[in-house]
């Protein structure tokens, strides 16, 4: 079951679309095409949230998520939506597939309210034929369809990495990027660790990936290595020095391990990149990649001094944050730019004073240019169905008769324990409800004794729904959550170890609901793939968020969801090899 977000999936409609005849939005010319944005003011906004953005440890998402996420990224304005790595392994190909021929083929309402083109929907493929093929199966069902291909131009990942010398590299990435265009006619090319390459080398690389057909030439900051100063030069040197240079767009990807990347992501802009590549939130391997909504909001707030602009819809951008924070179950932190708890609060006195007087005193944008409802208009415990419904719709939520149904009735049951439900509330309630993966095991009852002197004792009541099946044990722990955990590990019987445990408050006060979120590491017994893109290994993380005014019901939410995953994950393993059974050996192969 989906969330219906501003009205745009097929099964909830807000209204009646108009017709319209989505091969319109083909671009007929894309060398004129990227001409024209190199020579504009108009900053391309390249989402790689669900392809970079799901490397980050335990942040695994399934295809409905996946599926979720991008049409929120498509509603906000994204360009270019990089849906994954098709190559991975046959699950992520169909996931990409659906994304492309759902998301890639909906013409959507730009941010001056007409009617624009889908995004494109990209798949990023090593620079070897069986990649690139993948890629091309996966995306081709798009309006606009890319493929994006990489190699690794350093010399430490071309000794130690490739096992390559610079004439392989070079020739490497004629054949493919010529293979690549021979597919489709919207080529991205990447120099894997750009950042860390010799500036004459890449130029000479750049100018052989623009002869073979690449349009877009992206410079990563692979692994977060330059300064503002370093990398704004490097950009400015390529567009100068390649052949053909500012006639095709530049791209910049950045990451975060010197905490740089946004800073890196404006200087590469400043020197001419009209494309950014970003995740909702900064998700990403290691310390993450540029965070979209401190990127965009940089450009929209210092528009005096960038002089550039994008096609995101800004108050989308808490919506975004929300839900792609529910479905990795990674939780942003509370002084996070632009979408933290902390961005529009105010405590020390002289700043309240200040902003009550004028609200430019200490913010320099307002709440509501990201979404961020404000509103003190609450509900409580005698409020209806109709009165939640329409809150919901103000929130920008459009549930189905069942989805409301779901929410209404945990909505009750807070409101009993609680004076009132905030708008904080209900989103938690929103996404605990119906930002869920399928559930194979659900949690009926739990009950937990403890005290001084007393060894906590949980006794759990689960539900099988493939099976029907209802069955009640006990555990043991060294805490009331520890118990709970051991009982429920008795009935499920998934091996794990438990990595991560976090319990946040959703509102103010003693009647606040426990917002839990968990990371759980489970051993790795699939003969799938097991590495990312660059060939670093995967590992096995699964999270799970759970809501509740009790925290030990709330972590009990969150253990059954992580594991829930654990299981999804594992039975589309199963499937996944039974597809690869059938196709030829070693066409995912790293090229090393």
């Amino acid at each position: 079951m989906s969330t219906q977000v501003n009205g745009s999936e097929q099964e909830n409609p807000v209204g009646e679309e108009p017709a319209v005849d989505v091969s319109q939005f083909a671009i007929p010319d894309i060398q004129a095409h990227a001409r024209a944005i190199a020579h504009g003011n108009t900053v391309l906004v390249f989402d790689t949230t669900l392809r970079d953005g799901e490397q980050s440890p335990g942040a695994t998402l399934n295809t409905q998520e996946k599926l979720d996420i991008a049409h929120q990224l498509a509603r906000l304005g994204v360009d270019i939506i990089e849906a994954g790595f098709p190559a991975a392994s046959p699950g992520d190909l169909e996931a990409v597939r659906l994304i492309a021929e759902t998301v890639g083929r909906k013409p959507r309402i730009g941010k001056n309210g007409d009617i624009v083109a889908p995004p494109t929907i990209a798949g990023l493929a090593r620079a070897n034929k069986a990649d690139i093929d993948k890629a091309w199966q996966a995306v081709r069902g798009a309006v606009r369809p890319r493929i994006h291909t990489f190699i690794a131009t350093s010399d430490i990942h071309m000794e130690h990495k490739l096992r390559m010398t610079r004439d392989e590299v070079l020739e490497t990435v004629g054949d493919m990027v010529q293979y690549a265009r021979s597919l489709c006619q919207d080529v991205e090319f990447s120099p894997e660790d750009a950042g860390r390459s010799d500036p004459e080398f890449l130029v000479k690389v750049l100018e052989v990936a623009i002869r073979a057909g690449a349009t877009t030439l992206n410079i990563p900051d692979t692994v977060g290595y330059t300064t503002p100063e370093e990398f704004g030069g490097l950009i400015k040197y390529l567009r100068e020095n390649v052949p053909g240079g500012k006639d095709v767009i530049f791209s910049v990807h950045c990451h975060n391990d010197l905490g740089l990347a946004t800073s890196n992501t404006l200087a590469g802009l400043r020197a001419g990149a009209r494309q950014m590549e970003v995740t909702v939130n900064g998700i990403g391997e290691r310390a993450g990649n540029t965070s979209l909504e401190e990127a965009v909001m940089a450009l929209y707030v210092r528009n005096s001094v960038y002089g550039l602009e994008t096609n995101i819809i800004t108050t989308e951008i808490h919506r975004s944050s929300d839900m792609v924070s529910r479905y990795t179950g990674m939780v942003i932190q509370p002084n996070k730019a632009i979408v933290g708890a902390n961005a529009f609060a105010h405590e020390a006195g002289i700043h309240q004073d200040g902003v009550l007087k004028h609200k430019r005193t200490y913010e320099i944008m307002d709440a509501a240019t990201i979404g961020l409802n404000q509103s003190r208009l609450v509900l409580g415990k005698h409020s209806g169905r109709h009165a939640l419904r329409r809150k919901l719709e103000e929130m920008g939520y459009h549930l189905t008769r069942e989805e409301l149904n779901e929410v209404f009735q945990r909505f009750k049951e807070v409101a009993d324990k609680k004076k009132t439900v905030t708008d904080a509330d209900l989103e938690a309630l929103v996404g605990d409800e119906i930002y869920q993966p399928q559930e194979i095991w659900e949690l009926l009852q739990v009950q937990v004794q403890c005290g001084t002197n007393v060894t906590p004792t949980a006794v759990v009541t689960l539900r099988n729904n493939q099976t029907g099946q209802v069955i009640t044990d006990a555990g043991f722990g060294t805490g009331p959550v520890d118990a709970v955990y051991q009982g429920i590990n008795r009935v499920v019987g998934v091996r794990n170890n438990l990595v991560e445990f976090l319990v946040q408050a959703v509102t103010e006060g003693i009647d606040a609901n426990g917002d839990v979120t968990i990371r759980i590491e489970v051993p790795d017994n699939s003969r799938g793939y097991k590495e990312t893109a660059q060939g670093r290994p995967r590992r096995r993380l699964f999270s799970g968020r759970g809501v509740d005014t009790d925290i030990i019901v709330a972590s009990a939410k969150a253990y059954m969801q992580a594991l829930n995953k654990a299981l999804a994950m594992q039975d589309q393993d199963v499937s996944a090899v039974s597809i690869a059974a059938d196709e030829p050996a070693g066409e995912a192969s790293p090229s090393s």
